[in-house]
């Protein structure tokens, strides 16, 4: 079996991930979004479907695919030591933007 990461590395179904964080959508919706045709949607979703990534029900005459979190919370729990490098940066940028707005500007009357 396919590792989480190696499953998310492929761009349509992280964009697959995507639309279905937002809502529940149909394999026509996804289709329709993604301008792809339904076998190759349907590969994508099977792939996603037993990594445990998404689960399906039947409604009436279509599929109606959802979001499981649990596999994105492995790979959250993965990524949770590597935030310190971008949580700093991000802190550094914000006591800047906020000194920015503190400091008189240059040649503008206040």
């Amino acid at each position: 079996m396919e590792s989480s990461f190696a499953i998310i590395a492929e761009p349509n179904r992280r964009t697959i991930l995507s639309l279905l964080a937002s809502s529940e959508c149909s394999v026509g919706e996804i289709e329709r979004q993604l301008q792809m045709p339904q076998t190759s949607v349907s590969k994508h979703l099977r792939v996603l479907r037993e990594a445990g990534f998404v689960e399906a029900r039947v409604e009436a005459q279509r599929r109606v695919y959802r979001l499981r979190p649990e596999p994105l919370m492995e790979v959250d729990a993965w990524l949770a030591p590597f935030r310190r490098f971008w949580t700093a940066h991000v802190d550094a940028l914000e006591r800047h933007l906020d000194q920015m707005d503190q400091a008189p500007r240059k040649g503008k009357k206040r």
